[in-house]
């Protein structure tokens, strides 16, 4: 029984459920996609002072929004997808409690943008309740597993958690740490998950392809590649932190570059070819995208004329973090509503729209003159891939399974 159909044996006896509550990334698709173009259009009135906005330090909450408003809403289409199908035996997560935690974290996304009216303290408790009950929920599976099979995903989860209360407490002056600080060790943590999940990502959806296409070989994402990638972000993070203005953080960009490039060794089989499949492509672009990040990020410490370092941050946020989203969302749709997995032109399309955004403001330090049209025009180039993923993808989302099978 493949993965995208295990759950199916145990499918709560849950009557009238609703198809847009039958599986954990029903809901939370269907309200990311719209909540990222809103939020880009509504940043983009914030920047330009059309809007008032509650903080004068609109950068560091912009940061934090993008993070842990959209990162949170993927752990939770991810962990609701995934650990009723690599746990045999755990209740698919459907219905009203589907409900109930998609309205909470709604709830914090709308809370965020009226906290000068209902409170900081109000934001904070709705923010860290969504994390905090998906933790709950995963923790007797994941963490109580003998072979400890996924447990680096629930203990990169708490890390966000702890680094997310620690935020608001610096934001509401109960520790001195800047905020800015926080949020930078929480993007390095958001990247280790990243790697976490396109390892899982990859071992499902590329043998599915390679099934489909009757290539008779096996694709492995191997453990230490993936390994010496994350202790190497790790590593970057944390010096990061302590020692900001050493040069050696420099060098630790390029060995972090390094380590994520490595990765790609997996997408070259010992009897066939598959660097070129298109979703082969795709995977590879986030690696590829991460590396560059963490490359240039290096290279502009060594080199003291370009201080674009903030710039070069874009290759992983809007880069390899919303090309991730974008991708997984994409698989997850089509997989897990009983279709075969194939690009189009809505994917290709997103993918270089993604590409051409993260460029344009990546490459800000180079063209500082444009800053202003830069910033613009990346925000909207970002913002269409979700819409024509809306276009393509939400019939899957409101429909029932192309297989007939429950989910």
């Amino acid at each position: 029984m493949a993965n995208a159909t295990k759950h199916y044996a145990y499918y709560p006896d849950e009557k009238d459920v609703p198809t847009y509550l039958a599986y954990g990334f029903r809901p939370v698709f269907l309200l990311l996609a719209p909540y990222i173009v809103i939020s880009s259009i509504l940043w983009g009135l914030v920047f330009s002072g059309v809007i008032p906005f509650f903080s004068s330090d609109t950068l560091t909450w912009h940061i934090y929004e993008f993070l842990y408003g959209i990162g949170t809403a993927g752990i939770m289409a991810f962990i609701f997808t995934g650990i009723p199908e690599l746990y045999p035996g755990m209740v698919p997560f459907v219905g009203k409690r589907l409900k109930y935690i998609t309205l909470l974290w709604l709830s914090g996304r709308i809370s965020f943008w009226f906290t000068d009216y209902i409170s900081i303290y109000v934001v904070f408790l709705l923010n860290i309740s969504v994390l905090s009950w998906i933790i709950f929920w995963a923790f007797k599976p994941v963490v109580l597993d003998k072979l400890q099979r996924h447990s680096s995903i629930a203990y990169t989860i708490l890390t966000l958690l702890i680094l997310q209360i620690w935020f608001f407490f610096s934001q509401m002056g109960f520790v001195e740490t800047s905020s800015m600080q926080i949020l930078k060790i929480a993007l390095g943590t958001f990247m280790v998950l990243t790697l976490l999940a396109l390892r899982r990502v990859n071992m499902e959806s590329i043998n599915e392809i390679m099934e489909d296409k009757d290539i008779d070989d096996i694709f492995l994402a191997r453990a230490f590649r993936y390994n010496l990638a994350i202790f190497t972000v790790v590593l970057y993070t944390s010096v990061e932190f302590l020692y900001p203005n050493t040069s050696s953080l420099g060098w630790i960009g390029f060995a972090c570059a390094c380590a994520i490039l490595s990765i790609l060794n997996d997408y070259i089989l010992k009897y066939e070819s598959i660097l070129f499949e298109p979703f082969v492509i795709y995977l590879a672009l986030v690696s590829i995208l991460m590396a560059l990040g963490y490359g240039f990020m290096g290279f502009d410490i060594l080199d003291e004329s370009i201080y674009g370092i903030n710039h070069f941050r874009h290759f992983l946020t809007s880069g390899a973090f919303g090309l991730a989203f974008f991708i997984v969302m994409v698989v997850i749709s089509t997989v897990h509503t009983g279709r075969q997995l194939s690009s189009n032109i809505y994917v290709v399309c997103g993918v270089l729209l993604i590409l051409s955004a993260t460029f344009i403001r990546s490459m800000i330090p180079f063209f500082e003159e444009y800053i202003s049209e830069a910033y613009m025009i990346s925000s909207i180039l970002w913002a269409l891939p979700f819409i024509l993923y809306m276009k393509k993808y939400y019939p899957y989302l409101l429909a029932k399974r192309a297989d007939g099978i429950l989910g």
